[in-house]
């Protein structure tokens, strides 16, 4: 929804919806992902699937490309995770990864509410493998060390997506 668009990404706990307020907050337009765009789905077909696994939680493709080609913004940050980012990021003038050390991610995974997403054993496990792998992360995104406070992760952002 922007004339430039950027997609900010990390796994889980790394402050993807801290940022994301944050930015609302200063006046950008930014897109909760995770909760407007994301479902449960095949990563190659976009199929709907049921039940709740982290490999099939993506974002509808055709509202990413609706919202990418409305121009009535200077500037859109879609911030979230989805499996199947592949479908979509090249639509995007940039992306930013963010990545905190182990320790902050474990304290900021212990301070979430055990019905969220890393508040199970078996999700933390696998958020901490996640984390050590970045497997299902974009490659070639622009690191951001998201481990200090959120008005100094969002400046960074602001000032490489200028």
């Amino acid at each position: 929804m922007g004339i430039k668009n950027y997609l900010i990404e990390g796994v889980s706990g790394t402050g993807k919806t801290t940022v994301c307020n944050e930015l609302q907050r200063r006046g950008y337009h930014a897109i909760h992902g995770d909760r407007e765009l994301a479902y449960q789905g095949d990563p190659e077909t976009g199929a709907e699937t049921t039940g709740a696994k982290h490999e099939h939680h993506i974002w509808h493709v055709d509202k990413v490309k609706a919202l990418v080609t409305n121009q009535e913004n200077v500037v859109t940050f879609f911030c979230g995770g989805s499996r199947n980012f592949t479908k979509f990021i090249d639509l995007f003038d940039g992306v930013f990864v963010l990545e905190v050390d182990l320790d902050t991610l474990n304290r900021r995974l212990d301070e979430r509410p055990k019905n969220e997403w890393g508040g199970k054993k078996t999700e933390r496990e696998l958020i901490a493998r996640l984390h050590q792998t970045k497997e299902d992360i974009p490659k070639n995104g622009i690191i951001i060390d998201a481990n200090e406070s959120v008005e100094h992760v969002v400046n960074k952002i602001i000032r490489q997506s200028s």
